[in-house]
């Protein structure tokens, strides 16, 4: 019953968060318009580009959570610390052909390679 429960609000937070999905290139060309200072945490972008992102690592933990019992993607710890500078570099790592895909699924791909599930 439970897993049921789950995994109706992963499917209700995926179909959610499919409407208004920012895809990496939309995040990159926001990022860049912030100046790197002290005032940048202070504007309307980074605090949705912040959002963006810590709703990405949320469902991408919730599909995990979901596959308990299954093999998961991912096996994130409870914390994961990244800075700006890790996530900027990540994304603009992404090759300009595949920057179309969602922040979800940038996220979902760094997550699988960083902390991947034992075999």
């Amino acid at each position: 019953m439970k897993s049921r429960i789950i995994a109706g609000v992963l499917a209700l937070s995926l179909v959610a968060g499919a409407a208004q999905a920012m895809t990496v290139q939309e995040f990159l060309t926001t990022a860049n318009g912030i100046p790197r200072n002290p005032t940048a945490l202070l504007r309307s972008d980074t605090r949705r580009l912040m959002g963006e992102f810590r709703g990405a690592v949320q469902t991408v933990r919730a599909e995990q959570t979901a596959a308990a019992g299954r093999r998961s993607a991912t096996c994130m710890p409870d914390k994961v610390g990244l800075s700006a500078d890790a996530i900027l570099a990540r994304f603009n790592a992404i090759p300009v052909e595949r920057r179309s895909i969602s922040t979800t699924q940038a996220v979902r791909e760094w997550m699988a390679q960083k902390y991947p599930c034992p075999a």
